[in-house]
C-alpha cells in the first residue's frame, strides 16, 4: 500500500475534480462533491491538512485505489 501525501482540502478537491467529481454545495468549510450517475457525495473540508484516516476513507468511498490518486494529485 502506497503512504498517503498530506495534501489540503483544495488540493483533494481538484483531484476528486479530474475523475468527474464536481462541487455541489458548501456548508462553512465544507465542500459537498457529487458525480454523475452516483448516489454516493463526497464532503471534504477546506483544511490546511486533511487527516490520513478521512483521505484514506474518500478516496475508498470514491471507488478508486491510493495509487491512483497519487496520479490525479500529478
Amino acid at each position: 500500500m502506497s503512504k498517503l501525501p498530506i495534501i489540503s482540502g483544495i488540493e483533494a478537491i481538484k483531484a476528486f475534480g479530474k475523475i468527474g467529481w464536481h462541487p455541489h454545495r458548501q456548508v462553512g468549510s465544507h465542500v459537498v462533491l457529487r458525480k454523475e450517475g452516483s448516489k454516493v457525495t463526497l464532503t471534504i473540508p477546506k483544511h490546511n491538512e486533511l487527516k490520513p484516516g478521512l483521505l484514506r476513507k474518500l478516496i475508498k468511498v470514491s471507488g478508486i485505489t491510493i495509487e491512483d490518486f497519487i496520479e490525479l494529485l500529478k
